[in-house]
Formats: C-alpha cells, sequence, structure tokens
C-alpha cells in the first residue's frame, strides 16, 4: 500500500514538472520545428567547414553560408526538389553529399552532365580541353598559415569565367593524374581547390544532383583552427 501511494505521488509529480516545462517552452519548441528546421532543410543553412580540401578558398573552420534555393525549392527534410531554377554550373561551390558514405561536404562543380573529365599531372582537361590558368592574385592566400604557403603551388583556375584559386603540395603524395571519365546523366563532377589533399571524385565518383544541398554564397565567420 505505501509503496503504491508513492508511486502515485511520483506520477503526479512527474506529470506536472511536464506540464510546467511544455507550458514554459512549447512556444520554442514551435519555433524549433515549424521555423527554423524548415528554414535550415530548404531555404538557407550555415556549416563549419573541418578540412583544408577547400583551401585557400575556403580554410579549416570557416562558417560558410548556404542558399539552398540556389537550384529551386526542396521540401523540408527531404531532397524532393519541387521546382527547378536552374542546374549547377562548373566553377560553383556546393554543399553536397558523398555517394560513398554520405557525408556532408564541400567541394567545387568541375563537370557536368556530358562532360568529359580528365587530369594531367594535375591540369585540369574538359572536354578534351585543358583549362586555363593563370597567376594568383596575392590576396588569395595571405590567410593561409605562412609555413603551408612556402610548401604549395598556387594558380588562378578558369572554368567557364569562374576564376579561383587552386593549390597543390608537390610534397604529398597525391593522384594528379585521372581519367578520362564521362559525367553520367544528372550527375556532376566535383573537386576540392586543394588539389593534392582532397576526397573528392576521383576517389567516390559522380554526385547525384538530388545530392548537391545548396550552393555556399561566402564565409560569415571563422575559428582558426589552421596549423
Amino acid at each position: 500500500m505505501i509503496r503504491r501511494k508513492a508511486a502515485r505521488c511520483a506520477g503526479r509529480a512527474a506529470a506536472k514538472f511536464i506540464r510546467r516545462l511544455w507550458k514554459e517552452w512549447r512556444m520554442t519548441i514551435f519555433f524549433l520545428v515549424f521555423v527554423v528546421i524548415p528554414v535550415k532543410s530548404s531555404l538557407a543553412d550555415w556549416n563549419w567547414v573541418p578540412t583544408g580540401s577547400m583551401n585557400p578558398t575556403i580554410l579549416e573552420g570557416d562558417l560558410v553560408y548556404v542558399d539552398k534555393l540556389a537550384y529551386g525549392p526542396r521540401f523540408p527534410l527531404t531532397r524532393y526538389r519541387l521546382a527547378k531554377w536552374c542546374d549547377p554550373q562548373r566553377g560553383d561551390i556546393v554543399i553536397c553529399l558523398s555517394p560513398a558514405d554520405g557525408t556532408r561536404l564541400v567541394k567545387r562543380i568541375v563537370g557536368r552532365p556530358g562532360d568529359t573529365i580528365e587530369m594531367r599531372n594535375n591540369v585540369l582537361i574538359l572536354n578534351r580541353e585543358p583549362v586555363t590558368y593563370g597567376k594568383i592574385d596575392p590576396q588569395w592566400i595571405e590567410s593561409l598559415p605562412r609555413k603551408r604557403r612556402e610548401i604549395s603551388v598556387f594558380a588562378a583556375e578558369n572554368l567557364d569565367g569562374a576564376i579561383h584559386p587552386v593549390m597543390s603540395i608537390p610534397s604529398v603524395r597525391a593522384m594528379r593524374d585521372f581519367g578520362p571519365v564521362v559525367a553520367p546523366e544528372g550527375k556532376y563532377f566535383v573537386m576540392g581547390d586543394n588539389r593534392d589533399i582532397s576526397q573528392d571524385s576521383r576517389f567516390f565518383g559522380f554526385v547525384e544532383g538530388k545530392s548537391i544541398l545548396g550552393q555556399v554564397k561566402g564565409v560569415i565567420g571563422s575559428i582558426n583552427i589552421t596549423d
């Protein structure tokens, strides 16, 4: 009898506590469920970048802003696209899911469906034509640690007018020759700007269009975690 009475008291206390919590936090819960999660899922998002595969464009510890409406709206919490404004273009920096393990990645679109992609001695060749390279603007690399600048080679790569920095590290064993391969319909070839340390389509293959979650529009914050 005493145990049953204690159990009933404990149950009433727990129910009262839950009701109080619900009363105090329900607006916050509604805001998270019906505003924050849908917005981050289908409109705009931000992602921390943990690796240096996009150096020197994006550094480790950068917080990037992702436009999830860049290519068309999606139904919240799914990869189902409600409409499509346009397709990803060569040179776009995107958030995509790795076909190997579903990891969220930051990479650059290099090849579109139907493109023939290959590399020879770290020179990108698209549709049998070498991509053009030029001298890099020093401002593009000034945020890199000095030791990393000293061991790296930099160039300005031109992808259909999207001029951006790329780098290589000659002392690193890397895949500098690749292909040729042809991008199937609906699939894209992605690479990191730091070509010698990037795990990208050279290793895990093409990325499906539906696995491209949005376009990176810029860096909105940074925590210095570089060496």
